[in-house]
């Protein structure tokens, strides 16, 4: 869209947009005229900012005599004209601090980034930061290990590559020696290692199937062929994903969530984890960063709003990390604050 502007018209439409996401008020030609040095009048600011109304770039809300930007407008500045600038040493330390003093935090290690991550990003932000944790099925198996819990009952703890751990008890009908526990925990290992969970769940009769192994070996390992489906319903749904949020409380400190038809939106979001999660999953494979604006969101519940992602990675996990804001928003520093905080996950959860 941005050919269709010519230079004066770029550059006043980034003077609006920057004044209205620093005031969230109305932009006028005088006020652009003196703020921002174009060189030009008011009256050609005025005439100029007429004619980006015309093409669908501004908005003249009631009797203002000022204009703001739409949904149409903060694309053009996010893909041909803002600026991005380096994360400053101070948001850099903030963020580090944050995200590696998870010691005492709940769940597992990923989750517990995951959430420090949303909500430094919402401090730093003064949005709603949110986090996709990575799917169960996606998670390459590294190794399995049987451990004894009693005569009856067996612990299979299966390590994922990205630090994450996984474990479930398994039911036995009476005390299983030493030596067949390590037997068969070497033939899962050699059957399954290098797999994604989804693979395992989908595969796991046939490739237990004709392992050669003793008798007793060839017992237990039935036992995990017969209840396969069992061991792995017992694991967090293997489709799922936990969606972490930061406070929602900062985001309504923003002058659009004034109203309390804004507001009570704002909190329907944050009371439908289902549909965040799907949101977020959308952004998943988008590489790079990823701005959705406005309208342009195929759910109508967030065309009030702009989401902002990056994806992270820890060997064959991924998620999304980011924040959701109006669609008046500082731009560059979000997006140069959710890039450097993917990259940080990543190398942390590496």
């Amino acid at each position: 869209m941005a050919h269709q502007l010519n230079e004066r018209e770029r550059r006043v439409l980034e003077a609006v947009i920057q004044s209205y996401v620093e005031t969230a008020e109305p932009a006028g030609s005088r006020m652009i005229a003196r703020r921002f040095g174009l060189g030009v009048s008011p009256a050609t600011i005025r005439n100029t900012m007429s004619d980006l109304e015309e093409k669908g770039f501004l908005l003249h809300p009631h009797t203002s005599a000022g204009r703001i930007p739409t949904d149409m407008a903060y694309r053009v500045y996010v893909d041909s004209l803002m600026r991005v600038t380096p994360i400053n040493e101070i948001e850099r330390g903030r963020i580090f601090e944050e995200l590696s003093g998870t010691g005492n935090a709940t769940g597992t290690a990923i989750e517990a980034i995951l959430r420090r991550a949303a909500q430094v990003l919402g401090i730093l932000t003064q949005e709603l930061g949110v986090a996709l944790g990575p799917r169960l099925e996606e998670a390459t198996l590294h190794n399995l290990e049987l451990i004894r819990m009693s005569a009856e009952r067996l612990l299979l703890v299966m390590r994922l590559d990205g630090g994450a751990a996984q474990s479930v008890f398994v039911e036995v009908p009476g005390e299983i020696a030493e030596k067949v526990l390590a037997a068969v925990s070497r033939v899962l290992n050699e059957r399954l290692s290098g797999l994604t969970l989804g693979e395992i769940r989908r595969d796991l009769a046939t490739r237990l199937r004709d392992s050669g192994a003793a008798q007793d070996v060839s017992e237990l390992l039935n036992i995990f062929l017969q209840e396969g489906d069992q061991i792995f319903d017992a694991l967090r749904p293997l489709s799922s994903s936990p969606v972490l949020l930061g406070q929602a409380s900062l985001l309504a400190e923003q002058p659009e969530f004034s109203s309390g038809g804004n507001l009570r939106k704002l909190l329907a979001l944050t009371d439908r984890p289902e549909a965040l999660g799907q949101l977020l999953r959308s952004h998943k494979s988008s590489a790079g960063i990823s701005i959705t604006i406005g309208n342009e969101h195929v759910d109508p519940n967030f065309s009030d709003f702009t989401v902002v992602t990056a994806e992270y990675h820890s060997g064959s996990l991924s998620g999304v990390i980011g924040v959701i804001g109006p669609t008046r928003m500082p731009y560059e520093k979000i997006v140069t604050l959710v890039t450097h905080t993917s990259n940080l996950i990543s190398d942390l959860l590496d």
